[in-house]
């Protein structure tokens, strides 16, 4: 069985533990290099360490050194850190998974113009049962008109530092492009006080932060006398991990271009 050699940014990170396991237990996967920020702690650490699973693959924060021998990277950082992954992996020529969210307009154009030079996968959530949720809303939105007030909730652990997620602003795109609409002139990020009457082509966003939520997302379909519910409850790191790896397997036999979790699964 080929062997791929996996690098991981952001190693010491929730994510990044979160990875490492999975790469340890994956058959067909080696860890090849465990990235982190110049100044943290845990520089010079085995990356397995901790986990209880010590592999020799000492964290670093030289991405040059790191990427030598590297199938691909695996990126839940952030996006000025990202980027800068992305241009070593364009001029080495490593393909890259991408999770990082809070990306804007122009630094998503990067990424697509890199992809030209190498294979990305960049999606906003790699869970499988996720990107299987981005299908459904697509179709209800497809089949419920806007007689349905269109709603999502999301909620997160108290660390997250980006609100909305990039899942809940992926579900609200989806449902802006099945209503011929621009999410950016019609979503609705805050309530407060006296709003007035709720525009029919609203996609309204209600986020909540706190203690250890790793992920809950629903889009609400409210119409009269009757609602949809599509709703994604995750309770571990690990099916992140298990998509981000299987978007690796994806790229294995790819040279360039940009794809995501439904190319990955065949959704499309």
């Amino acid at each position: 069985m080929p062997v791929l050699h996996i690098g991981v940014a952001g190693a010491s990170g929730r994510m990044g533990r979160a990875l490492i396991e999975a790469i340890a237990q994956a058959p067909d996967m080696r860890l090849q290099a465990a990235l982190d920020i110049a100044g943290s702690p845990s520089l010079g650490r085995d990356a397995g360490a901790p986990i209880g699973a010590p592999c020799g693959v000492v964290i670093s924060d030289d991405i040059e050194a790191a990427l030598s021998g590297c199938a691909t990277l695996i990126d839940f950082t952030r996006p000025e850190g990202t980027l800068r992954h992305l241009m070593a992996c364009r001029a080495r020529g490593v393909s890259m998974v991408i999770g990082t969210t809070g990306m804007n307009a122009e630094q998503k154009a990067v990424l697509a113009e890199c992809a030209r030079d190498i294979a990305i996968v960049f999606a906003p959530n790699m869970s499988v049962g996720v990107n299987l949720v981005f299908k459904l809303v697509e179709i209800a939105a497809d089949v419920l008109d806007e007689s349905f007030d269109a709603e999502i909730i999301e909620a997160h652990h108290r660390h997250k530092i980006d609100a909305p997620s990039g899942t809940a602003l992926r579900m609200g795109e989806l449902i802006a492009a099945a209503r011929k609409q621009q999410l950016a002139e019609n979503a609705v990020y805050e309530r407060h006080g006296v709003t007035g009457e709720r525009p029919a082509s609203a996609i309204g966003f209600a986020t909540v932060r706190g203690g250890d939520i790793v992920g809950d997302h629903t889009a609400l379909f409210a119409g009269a006398g009757e609602r949809v519910e599509i709703t994604h409850k995750a309770t571990s790191r690990a099916t992140f991990a298990q998509g981000a790896l299987r978007a690796a397997r994806f790229l294995a036999d790819k040279k360039s271009g940009l794809y995501d979790m439904q190319d990955v699964l065949g959704l499309r």
